[in-house]
């Protein structure tokens, strides 16, 4: 496993993104873990994770794209702090773009916070965690009623590797419907083969109980 995607798993645990117990998702799924990426709340926390959101896209899409598409609430801070680190880390001069919950009628007007969204624009829409597709459907209309655009791929922080409506995963589900790529900074299984074999703090976060806990919940939600 690279280093950053190391690095990166040690930094969701240390700023509490990262938590393992007892929890229920919102599809009502009991999880022995969860990822809540509301927890990176300080500045610096976000200029690290702009960072390796910035390594994880230039390495699976390259830096030759024009927008970076965050879809509202939690893409608007991910959008700003990975267009920073693009073009500090790789000279990128990337537009960040998000969309508005509500249009705007004054000043500033339209559905669109940050850059605009011109015809021939590449475009990398950057979110959280994995989506079972909810999202990305009220996003791609969004964009594309703005101009004629080409979407080049879509990064999350996490890939759970659940299955989505089938036996895939959301984001080979996405892929398959929407023909764009998808990409993660880690995925699951790196996080658990990481933590299983590494003391992060002095301590081992997955002792053999919470492994066995984790396999029952992907024997029963995992995806093929």
């Amino acid at each position: 496993m690279e280093k950053y995607k190391e690095e990166f798993i040690e930094f969701m645990l240390e700023c509490e993104v990262l938590k393992f117990g007892d929890f229920v998702t919102k599809s009502g799924r009991k999880t022995p873990f969860f990822v809540n990426t509301g927890f990176y709340r300080t500045g610096e926390q976000l200029g690290k994770l702009g960072r390796y959101y910035a390594k994880a896209i230039a390495e699976s899409f390259g830096t030759d794209f024009d927008v970076l598409f965050g879809p509202a609430y939690k893409g608007i801070p991910l959008t700003v702090a990975a267009s920073i680190a693009l073009a500090e880390d790789y000279g990128a001069e990337i537009r960040y773009c998000s969309n508005r919950k509500e249009i705007k009628d004054h000043g500033d007007k339209g559905i669109l916070l940050g850059g605009p969204i011109n015809d021939g624009d590449r475009i990398v829409i950057i979110e959280d965690v994995t989506t079972a597709g909810t999202s990305i459907r009220e996003t791609l209309p969004i964009i594309n009623d703005q101009a004629d655009v080409t979407i080049i791929g879509m990064c999350v922080s996490v890939d759970r590797q659940e299955r989505g409506e089938g036996k895939k995963s959301a984001l080979s589900e996405i892929s398959d419907t929407y023909g764009f790529p998808t990409q993660a900074i880690v995925t699951m299984s790196e996080v658990i083969d990481y933590l299983t074999e590494n003391e992060v703090g002095g301590r081992m976060m997955i002792d053999d109980g919470l492994k066995a806990s984790i396999d029952e919940y992907y024997r029963q939600y995992g995806a093929e």
